[in-house]
């Protein structure tokens, strides 16, 4: 399984758990996508069910060697005591499901009520709960109300704020943060072993503590993004030339990658230069992010036109130069 980067006080609070005999029963990892929440709850089950039926590890942390018999089969999938819950795949074998559906969440019963196979435990991922709809998140709570004895439930989550309140409340929240420089670059070295230091260094910045989101935006030319985004705040657009330009380049369907990654980045841009500002300038400033971010958050999900959205965000960048400061 891959190396886990980052993290310390998370691994160590659910090491307590465990090695204390006073493990909860759910826990919520919630943090900024890409930072290895995923990861983190598939080591933390493969730690609990691996221990449980020995050998015991005496690696740190959430590790386990490869060759422990129970990592063997947790990486090849077929773990009788474990289950992942995660969206399917739609019938053309391409696009994901919508959400996590109810019957899935009823499928934990075929493991629930049968007896377990290779130690006392069971575990359940679901990543991520957020994509659970709401007649299964209801049936999920159940279980979390009444859990079995020696149940784990790891709830992978980007928005935890936005959960049932029912379903929080029954869990423990492990907040994983966006890593630190050093484990971000370390994360990067593992994840591209070929990679020279100059791109590893630009992925680090460019990926902002999220290793899953620095790899996404491999190849992309973030670099040139970053610039053509950092013109048009610096210098404004008074002719419109600017942002239309960038418009156009980011509605090519060809473009799909690079418009996300604007989306992605474009809000984080008009936060930075926020920080800079004092007063009445502060001001305006989180004004234009709180309007970029809510577009840049419903461009996807509502199918609105790329060219038109990145129009808009350049402009709120525009708005952000010195004369309009």
């Amino acid at each position: 399984m891959k190396p886990l980067f980052g993290h310390d006080e998370a691994i160590a609070a659910f090491r307590d758990g465990v090695d204390a005999g006073r493990l909860h029963h759910a826990w919520l990892i919630a943090g900024p996508e890409g930072v290895g929440k995923a990861l983190f709850a598939e080591k933390a089950a493969l730690r609990l069910l691996a221990d449980a039926a020995g050998p015991k590890a005496d690696t740190p942390g959430l590790d386990v060697p490869d060759d422990h018999p129970i990592a063997k089969l947790v990486e090849a999938g077929s773990h009788p005591d474990l289950m992942r819950l995660e969206r399917l795949t739609k019938d053309n074998g391409v696009d994901l499901a919508r959400s996590i559906s109810v019957d899935q969440v009823r499928s934990l019963q075929r493991l629930f009520s049968s007896t377990t196979s290779l130690s006392p435990w069971r575990a359940v991922i679901i990543d991520s709960i957020d994509d659970l709809e709401r007649s299964a998140a209801n049936a999920l709570l159940k279980n979390l109300e009444e859990p079995p004895p020696n149940s784990l439930f790891l709830l992978v989550s980007h928005a935890p704020e936005r959960l049932l309140p029912t379903i929080r409340s029954r869990c423990r929240i492990l907040r994983l943060s966006p890593l630190e420089d050093d484990a971000m670059t370390s994360a990067l070295e593992a994840a591209l072993p070929g990679a020279d230091a100059r791109e590893i260094a630009a992925l680090a910045q460019a990926g902002q503590g999220s290793p899953g989101r620095a790899l996404s935006w491999r190849g992309l030319d973030i670099a040139a993004l970053d610039g053509a985004m950092g013109e048009i705040a610096d210098h404004g657009d008074p002719t419109n030339a600017r942002r239309a330009k960038l418009a156009q380049s980011l509605a090519l369907k060809s473009a799909q990658p690079r418009y996300e990654a604007f989306l992605a980045r474009a809000p984080s841009l008009i936060a930075a230069r926020a920080r800079e500002r004092r007063g009445a300038a502060l001001a305006e400033a989180l004004r234009l992010w709180e309007r970029a971010q809510a577009l840049a958050g419903s461009a996807t999900h509502l199918s609105l036109d790329p060219q038109s959205v990145v129009f808009e965000i350049a402009g709120l960048l525009a708005r952000l130069a010195p004369k309009n400061g």
